[in-house]
């Protein structure tokens, strides 16, 4: 780990390039060499964009297969509105603001590589840097935090690898969110060697352990942003590739996932229920108004207003879809997108060979006995009542209820024949209320 002491020897960074006639894939390569600002909330593990393994595979030379440039129109207007938010900034402050363009490296971790917008000279003649940034206006709220003024946590990281590489005290941000000149947040953050030491740290491990090593990091980010990273250095699905076997980490990271899975079923069982208490009583609610779209209530002191009101939306239903493809082809694909997304499921099974072949074997369907084979036709006349029965969903639930109560079947024979039970079936046991009549 870094020195500690906070009294250190105040250095001068060293210029690792001269920037202002390189090319943009030229600036790239030389970045490569290091870690720069903008990498560091990545690297540590805060970052809302990208991941520490996005990092390592730039700073060896992978390419992704799949650029993302859902936000380009964003990352360029930052770029085309730097010189004005600069202007803005010294407007606002009265503080004089120039450019070095140069590419700095810290002379103890020549790892750590410092590109700086711009620098700042302060009153009394200290030197500071200063942060460009653009956002929409939905997005300033992130520079608050519980009422109070602060920097994103992601751009913190980015001004404290500066001050360490630049060996200046203080970074100021200037972010501007709409068109006029007072719809900009400058902040000020100043030095704290307790953060930066341990930034360090980090920084040094993910460089010599990774980078230099060639083996890259772990996923340790939320699962968005380690999908994101997946599909962007993947690629799309491939049906046809062969399957990969798991090994390393990988076994244990899908047994945490299987027990977890199982965790979610049986809290998911609890909101069920809730869930289905809670469209009973609105339903009894909602029957009582009628065809108003209005009603009140006084209790307690207060009144409380309910509405009930319809909503009409156009829609395309997939018959009417298939019809436009077939008879207007030129505006179906003129019009129509077609969007991929990818399913993941887990499926329990074992492995055993007969004579040379392998033969997986998946986990057994229902066996019919003749303890549950009145349960289970019962729960297929559950299934398709909706379809066949002639009378009202109301009054086939109670039908269906009556029938379970007067069987008095158990719910230890349910939870037996739960691998037979489809989707639909379970939810309508929930939703009639059926589920309760079984006994414990």
């Amino acid at each position: 780990m870094p020195d500690t002491n906070m009294e250190r020897e105040r250095h001068s960074p060293l210029v690792l390039v001269d920037t202002e006639d390189l090319t943009r894939e030229e600036w790239l390569d030389w970045r490569r060499r290091g870690i720069g600002g903008s990498d560091v909330s990545a690297i540590i593990g805060i970052s809302p964009f990208r991941t520490a393994r996005d990092i390592y595979y730039d700073k060896v030379g992978i390419a992704a297969v799949e650029e993302n440039e859902g936000n380009w129109v964003a990352m360029e207007m930052g770029h085309l509105l730097e010189d004005l938010v600069a202007k803005i900034f010294e407007r606002k402050t009265g503080l004089k603001i120039y450019q070095v363009k140069k590419m700095f490296r810290h002379p103890l971790y020549p790892f750590m590589l410092a590109d700086v917008d711009y620098f700042i000279t302060m009153t009394d003649g200290t030197k500071a840097v200063l942060e460009i940034k653009t956002t929409n206006y939905n997005a300033k709220d992130h520079w608050w935090k519980d009422g109070r003024e602060t920097v994103p946590v992601h751009y913190e990281a980015q001004g404290r690898h500066y001050m360490a590489v630049m060996d200046m005290d203080r970074v100021f941000f200037c972010c501007l969110y709409g068109n006029t000149e007072d719809e900009v947040i400058i902040r000020e953050l100043r030095r704290d060697m307790a953060y930066e030491e341990e930034m360090i740290f980090l920084e040094q491990e993910f460089w010599n352990s990774h980078v230099q090593k060639q083996i890259p990091p772990p996923y340790l980010e939320d699962g968005d942003v380690i999908l994101a990273s997946a599909r962007q250095y993947c690629g799309r699905a491939d049906k046809d590739a062969g399957a990969i076997v798991l090994n390393g980490t990988m076994p244990s990271t899908l047994m945490r996932y299987m027990q977890l899975q199982e965790q979610k079923k049986q809290s998911d069982k609890y909101s069920k229920k809730l869930e289905a208490d809670i469209q009973r009583l609105k339903a009894i609610l909602a029957a009582e108004m009628g065809t108003s779209c209005k009603a009140v209530c006084d209790m307690d002191g207060s009144r409380y207003t309910l509405t009930y009101n319809p909503v009409r939306k156009m829609v395309v239903d997939k018959g009417n879809l298939a019809r436009l493809k077939l008879q207007y082809p030129e505006i179906y694909e003129q019009f129509v997108t077609v969007s991929e997304f990818r399913t993941f499921h887990v499926t329990e099974g074992r492995t055993v060979t007969v004579g040379s072949q392998a033969v997986r074997l998946k986990r057994p369907v229902t066996t019919i006995t003749s303890e549950n084979a009145g349960l289970l036709q019962f729960l297929d006349a559950v299934f398709h009542a909706e379809k066949y029965s002639e009378l009202s969903n109301s009054d086939t639930g109670i039908l269906l209820k009556n029938y379970a109560k007067q069987r008095n079947y158990s719910k230890e024979l349910l939870s037996s024949v739960l691998s037979g039970i489809t989707g639909s079936a379970a939810i309508k046991l929930i939703e009639w209320g059926i589920i309760y009549e079984f006994t414990s």
